[in-house]
């Protein structure tokens, strides 16, 4: 049966539809960063989810090449998640999303390796020929964060994070949007075969005492 992190890390994937205060660990991504309206057809953002398959299902798929990962084991390829941001703004204003900055990324099991990684990039490159430079391997560390499960359109998010808002406060936590900690969403539904009223995301905020 191959390791999902969804069902093991259920505090961190699955969530209930109320906030709660979380301290998320330290986890490897392969992501890609730009910027623009994520619904743009055949935009960057659609470009780069591309990319970023490319290279997960590459690494999943090393099994089966004479390449060996030390310490693989088979695991079901994690949720797309990104993390999203605007100039001069706290937050998101979603109706300004040709302004958006992005980075989409996707977890990848502590046993992959920048080597690894190396290996995979030039590996889809070959088969695939695509260009995966704008692909990194990245470390994140959030730490202690506010997260809710937001069920329904990604443009109703506003009421999801007013409420995320509200609970921080209510437990002495106040909201640490910064460059370097930003607006989080993890993405369990595909939007492509999911009515926009049962979309399941994640939305993660960093606080601080």
């Amino acid at each position: 049966m191959a390791f999902d992190y969804k069902k093991e890390y259920k505090e961190y994937y699955l969530p209930k539809n109320k906030p709660q205060i979380v301290d998320i660990p330290s986890m490897n991504f392969i992501a890609v960063r730009g910027k623009g309206d994520p619904n743009e057809e055949g935009g960057e953002y659609k470009q780069a989810l591309e990319l970023l398959y490319g290279i997960a299902y590459t690494i999943k798929m090393s099994k089966k090449t004479d390449y060996r990962i030390e310490g693989y084991f088979d695991y079901v390829v994690p949720p797309l998640e990104g993390f999203w941001e605007q100039d001069g703004k706290v937050g998101i204003d979603y109706s300004r999303k040709s302004d958006l900055k992005w980075t989409a990324m996707i977890r990848v099991p502590d046993f992959v390796t920048k080597a690894d990684f190396d290996w995979a990039v030039a590996q889809a490159t070959e088969k695939k020929k695509l260009d995966f430079s704008k692909v990194e391997f990245i470390t994140v560390e959030e730490g202690l964060c506010v997260q809710c499960m937001h069920m329904g359109s990604y443009d109703d998010e506003p009421a999801t994070v007013a409420l995320m808002d509200s609970y921080a406060e209510s437990m002495g936590y106040d909201i640490d949007i910064t460059p370097q900690r930003q607006h989080h969403e993890i993405y369990l539904s595909d939007p492509r075969k999911t009515a926009s009223e049962k979309l399941k995301t994640v939305i993660r905020h960093p606080v601080k005492k």
